[in-house]
């Protein structure tokens, strides 16, 4: 059966059609369609509900140190409030998950994405030893405001909260509501994502929808934003067979840790170069070359396939993000999808199409746009 979030009826109310998405019925759009909520939230800002994604706490003196054990990334130095992005890798050095971890108190907070959830939960739970405990967040519903106006919205309701930098976190109370807010997102663009209990998930839901420019979004404009940004998607970009060096996240890595799973294909492809790579294509002409679609030569040989594949309403065109060989990735080069009787040329560009718009407070505070040149918290849309 099919659950829901919190905000099921509210996305009703909104004229939102609803789909199967995760074990959850989803907003894919609302009344006035995905190309508007898409531009709306890149000129002003867009509410998402995101509950459908997972979150956990790993809690302990060593809940630093045992995560660490498992994913690519140094999380050791994190501060209580500070955020990073990582992944979970198996022993074939493939990705799990991509994940946000957060630093507390008493450890760590955890976000996955909604299609892994349950794999993700047993397989920490089975890694963790008896000094940790893991906790499972079943009661709290989960948002996003994104886009240019999102902190001049949230400084109506959390001054400490809109002057968070990208990748920092806080509690705080949006009037007696108590919240997490992280300065994080899904879009590229500035934005925040709210952690509230579901018993005030609706009336916080309402207070901010009630703002001027406020539009809800549904996963479809999710799913566009998000591709525009070069931002990674589980099912797509990564999964069990893709390493993160084959996904392009080869700046996630500590430098010199190689005790996670995985660890020993993942530095022979970071020292000689992986046999597949994920890059960017524009898409010459109208017709979008959809995920799935093989990729071609100029001599008609198969070089890759693409991933994910949409029309850009920011750019006006069609884009994809595809898994290409080494040798055909060089930007520039022109390569061909058929979709149907069509030959479409595509061209390798860098990512992301649209420049990230993430807050730092000074160039020391780092973005995921300054660390790779090639790209949750979902994440799933």
């Amino acid at each position: 059966m099919l659950k829901q979030t919190p905000l099921y009826n509210l996305h009703l109310e909104l004229g939102a059609k609803m789909v199967p998405f995760a074990g959850y019925l989803m907003p894919v759009q609302y009344d006035k369609g995905t190309l508007h909520e898409h531009l709306h939230c890149r000129s002003h800002v867009g509410f998402f509900d995101i509950s459908h994604m997972g979150q956990c706490l790993i809690l302990g003196n060593d809940a630093v140190q045992e995560l660490g054990e498992l994913i690519v990334s140094d999380i050791a130095k994190l501060k209580p409030g500070e955020q990073k992005y990582s992944v979970l890798t198996n022993e074939d050095g493939g990705i799990i998950d991509d994940i946000m971890i957060t630093r507390i108190e008493s450890g760590l907070m955890l976000i996955v994405n909604a299609a892994c959830k349950d794999k993700v939960f047993k397989y920490l739970y089975k890694r963790m030893s008896g000094r940790c405990c893991f906790n499972e967040l079943t009661g709290q519903a989960l948002f996003a405001l994104q886009g240019p106006d999102a902190a001049s919205v949230m400084k109506k309701f959390s001054v400490q909260a809109s002057e968070l930098a990208f990748m920092q976190a806080c509690g705080t109370y949006i009037n007696d509501i108590k919240c997490n807010i992280s300065r994080s997102g899904y879009t590229g663009e500035d934005g925040f994502e709210i952690l509230v209990g579901h018993r005030y998930a609706e009336r916080l839901a309402r207070m901010l929808l009630a703002e001027n420019n406020v539009e809800p979004i549904g996963l479809a404009a999710r799913d566009t934003l998000r591709l525009e940004a070069g931002l990674c998607l589980y099912g797509h970009e990564i999964d069990e067979s893709i390493t993160p060096i084959e996904a392009g996240l080869q700046w996630l890595f500590k430098k010199g840790h190689d005790q996670f799973p995985g660890a020993e294909k993942n530095w022979d492809q970071v020292q000689q170069g992986p046999v597949k790579i994920r890059v960017g294509l524009l898409v010459q002409g109208k017709i979008p070359v959809r995920d799935g679609s093989e990729i071609f030569n100029k001599n008609n040989i198969v070089i890759g396939h693409v991933t994910s594949g949409s029309f850009s309403p920011s750019l006006g065109q069609p884009i994809a993000m595809a898994l290409l060989t080494r040798t055909a990735a060089k930007l520039g080069n022109t390569l061909y999808a058929k979709v149907r009787d069509h030959k479409i040329p595509m061209i390798v560009t860098p990512l992301p199409f649209v420049p990230h718009r993430y807050y730092t407070k000074n160039d020391e505070t780092p973005t995921l746009e300054k660390q790779t040149a090639n790209s949750k918290q979902d994440n799933n849309p």
